[in-house]
């Protein structure tokens, strides 16, 4: 089990990933073009098309004393639809970069992305007996970017399961397997994410499976005085 210092070194490595700061912007609103999940937001970025972006701000809507609340609620039936039209909708992404700014959003969101990112993320790399930080960290950015299940799935056709390769091998194959899918896949866009497995075979080349600070990420130096407010 991770302490608390490796689980936020964890989730800051891909809050540097997602929004290029160690504790994650909080108010980034997001829209690439070639991007299926539409708008994304927040400290992690979650999105529109998911659905999940619907439950952060409902969320927040009924956290006491949300800054923002009365603004953004009027939203949720079209967000609950997934509409698409928000992506585009300046009143309803300025309301959120807003909402960003208030501390009862950045609670929320710390419990919303434990909730439906980090926690799962946790048990399944339980289940597979990956027990390094930066094992865990490598199936929390698999959940968080996408498609976690089918690249763990290739990796094992490939490679074998943790169990019988060992979790380190495993860990390293597995980062293989994503890089040549990112790499070669139909949506040019993911091609430029391939550094995110290129930043954490780095760290595996280092023998930092514990996730020991201060180390740099994507020129962000993370040190545990950056991982608490």
């Amino acid at each position: 089990m991770l302490n608390d210092l490796q689980k936020r070194t964890a989730q800051a490595i891909v809050n540097v990933f997602e929004t290029g700061h160690v504790r994650g912007d909080y108010a980034c609103v997001t829209l690439l073009a070639g991007d299926s999940g539409g708008l994304t937001y927040g400290r992690s970025q979650t999105t529109r098309a998911s659905g999940n972006l619907h439950k952060l701000i409902d969320a927040y809507c009924a956290a006491p004393d949300a800054a923002c609340a009365t603004r953004l609620a009027p939203y949720l039936p079209k967000l609950a639809a997934r509409d698409k039209a928000l992506d585009t909708d300046d009143v309803f992404r300025a309301c959120l970069r807003e909402a960003g700014a208030d501390p009862v959003m950045r609670n929320v969101q710390d419990a919303f992305f434990d909730r439906l990112y980090w926690a799962p993320a946790s048990r399944e790399a339980a289940r597979l007996g990956l027990e390094d930080a930066l094992s865990v960290a490598t199936v929390y950015d698999g959940f968080i970017h996408g498609s976690w299940a089918r690249m763990r799935d290739r990796t094992i056709e490939a490679a074998g399961t943790p169990a019988s390769c060992g979790a380190r091998e495993w860990t390293q194959s597995y980062l293989q397997t994503r890089r040549a899918w990112l790499a070669g896949h139909a949506n040019r866009l993911l091609h430029r994410t391939v550094y995110r497995m290129d930043a954490l075979r780095a760290l595996a080349d280092e023998e930092n499976w514990r996730l020991d600070l201060p180390f740099t990420l994507r020129g962000q130096r993370i040190t545990p005085e950056k991982l608490w407010p």
